[in-house]
């Protein structure tokens, strides 16, 4: 009786070498990040010392050392146009937190559907969804307006709130759409054999887990109201109903003086809520565009 030899182990494999940094490659590499921060921040930089400089000084002494520097400019921009500036900020602030609701709850129960409902003509709907995307917002402008015109919504937040409530930005759709296709189907299989329609499924489990797409859509829904000036220009003609954007402009006239520094003040103000929004939502809009893009 022959023994049969035993098998030899496989061979393991052998790590690979860590590939080092050298030092001074590394110090060049950060250098020159530094440098580029330092040229993408600067603009900001010079906005802000501007805003503190005398408004002939704004644009002769262009150096952003200087030790010639009043608060006199956000005195006048924050008085100067018949109402506080509080008053634009408030209005902007309304005008953002309308179309922040409007989008997540019309964008995730559209994005809810297109993935996880079937229905007849679902790929076509979605194709349309998507092309959308390609139509600019000068081609419908004309046809809104009428028919914002024609309801009386002139003069009012309506035009620029309610359309965000039929899930019009079709980007975030897309973006919820591709979140909720990455989510584990057994959950949702799991809820509906509990016998969980399909409200309780959207509300108890989709939403909860797709939070970093929520939030990536609250923060770029945020920047882009805070800072729209021709959806307002077009549908808001009086000064009670002016936005930010829309009352900067009334620091330049063509036709007249105009005080830079007041507007570059008021700018400056304008671009704090921006500022604390992305820093508060950073972590869930990297995650949100990161989780989405790989799937």
């Amino acid at each position: 009786m022959t023994s049969v030899p035993a098998a030899r182990p496989a061979p393991r494999a052998l790590p690979r070498p860590r590939r080092t940094t050298s030092p001074v490659r590394s110090v060049l590499k950060h250098a020159c990040l530094v440098a580029l921060s330092l040229l993408m921040v600067y603009p900001l930089i010079w906005l802000a010392v501007s805003s503190l400089k005398h408004n002939e000084a704004i644009f002769t002494d262009l150096s952003i050392f200087t030790s010639d520097l009043t608060l006199e400019n956000y005195v006048y921009g924050w008085t100067s146009q018949q109402l506080p500036f509080g008053r634009f900020l408030l209005n902007s602030t309304i005008l953002s937190l309308g179309a922040i609701v409007g989008n997540l709850v019309s964008c995730s129960l559209a994005a809810y559907s297109f993935a996880r409902l079937r229905f007849a003509g679902r790929n076509l709907y979605f194709a349309i969804m998507l092309g959308t995307i390609m139509l600019p917002f000068h081609v419908v402008l004309v046809p809104q307006f009428i028919i914002f015109r024609e309801l009386g919504w002139l003069e009012t937040f309506l035009p620029l709130v309610v359309p965000k409530f039929l899930a019009v930005d079709s980007s975030f759709v897309f973006l919820m759409v591709q979140f909720i296709r990455g989510l584990p189907r057994e959950v949702f299989e799991a809820a509906r054999i509990d016998g969980a329609g399909h409200g309780r499924i959207y509300a108890r489990i989709t939403l909860p887990l797709m939070v970093p797409a929520l939030a990536t859509t609250t923060i770029f829904t945020f920047i882009w109201t805070w800072g729209d000036f021709f959806g307002p220009l077009i549908y808001l003609r009086t000064r009670e109903n002016f936005t930010v954007s829309v009352a900067l402009k009334g620091f330049v006239d063509a036709q007249s003086s105009s005080n830079y520094g007041a507007m570059f003040a008021m700018s400056v103000v304008s671009l704090v809520p921006l500022f604390f929004a992305f820093l508060v939502g950073q972590r869930y809009l990297v995650k949100g565009i990161a989780t989405t893009g790989i799937k």
